[in-house]
């Protein structure tokens, strides 16, 4: 179980320094444009996954 150790071991000044990485690298700008698409495609993935499977038959 030393998997799910790992992602407990973040504290709040790693968190820090990866947003900052993200702000370098993306900038201020480009970032809501990179959450809206994933907020979309998150909404997409959810609504494919409620719909339900078609196999080719008919409900009657």
């Amino acid at each position: 179980m030393i998997s799910n150790s790992i992602f407990l071991a973040f504290g709040p000044m790693q968190i820090v320094l990866i947003v900052v990485v993200v702000l370098l690298l993306f900038g201020g700008k480009k970032i809501p444009e990179l959450m809206r698409g994933l907020g979309s495609g998150i909404k997409e993935f959810k609504d494919a996954s409620k719909e339900e499977p078609t196999d080719g038959k008919e409900k009657e």
